[in-house]
């Protein structure tokens, strides 16, 4: 009965439930252009694909298993603790953590918990925002509200993408160990563009999304969440060919 009453529910939810009122619209519109019909049975079920479980794990587990949470144990210390930014939703009403993604809070736990294993380190918190507010300076807000203390923070509030963060923190990261803390999925074009700086870092990876252990009753239902990973995988690939794409017209530009 709980089954049941989980599958129903995820069906219910606004996803499922548009494509399966779509089919039923189709199983009624008429059939006159074949080609039409079919490719718009292809694309729904490609749709509904793409969004379970079961398709989502083949899709990311290849590239999440090449990655591994930050060694502690293999490395004494750091220098730098690195947090990428990632989404903010500015509002002056709420305290920093409260306009912080879900992305962000969950690079900037990992950042925090290095920086208890590492007091020495700095920790680097990084992402530009929307006017005045930034993500670097909703992040060290937070940080320092959860005790790390404010000296040893540093902001990079200027930068509006992975490859404005290298460039602008190169001078100061080369030659230094550095934990570099970002998503899973965002791992492998990040530390390829702070190497194209000559910086080396070490790979502190979060936010990895393991449909592999997903309960049998919700692999085949499409669900929003699902989606949005697949989506943010996809456009990590894009990034990487667009990376490959500058650099083959001109080596020096990225």
């Amino acid at each position: 009965m709980f089954e049941v009453k989980k599958v129903i529910g995820s069906l219910l939810m606004p996803l499922p439930l548009t494509l399966l009122l779509l089919a039923l619209a189709l199983l009624f519109i008429a059939k006159t252009h074949r080609k039409s019909y079919l490719l718009s049975w292809v694309l729904m079920i490609s749709l509904w694909a793409f969004s379970t479980p079961f398709v989502a794990d083949k899709l990311i587990s290849p590239m999440e298993a090449k990655l591994h949470p930050f060694p502690i144990h293999q490395h004494q210390d750091v220098d730098y603790i690195l947090v990428l930014g990632c989404g903010l939703n500015p509002n002056d009403r709420l305290t920093a953590n409260l306009q912080l993604s879900g992305c962000a809070l969950s690079r900037l736990t990992e950042g925090l918990r290095l920086s208890h294993h590492y007091p020495k380190a700095y920790l680097i918190v990084s992402g530009a925002g929307h006017g005045k507010t930034t993500s670097s300076r909703l992040m060290a807000n937070t940080a320092i509200a959860l005790g790390t203390p404010a000296n040893k923070i540093m902001q990079n509030p200027r930068a509006r993408d992975t490859a404005d963060e290298a460039l602008l923190l190169a001078s100061k990261l080369v030659d230094s160990k550095v934990a570099l803390v970002t998503s899973a999925s965002h791992m492998t074009r990040a530390q390829d563009l702070f190497a194209a700086q000559g910086i080396d870092t070490i790979a502190a990876p979060v936010q990895f999304y393991g449909f592999t252990n997903t309960p049998g009753y919700k692999r085949y239902i499409a669900s929003a969440s699902v989606l949005q990973a697949v989506t943010t995988y996809a456009h990590e690939v894009l990034g990487q060919q667009w990376i490959a794409l500058r650099r083959m017209i001109d080596p020096q530009s990225i």
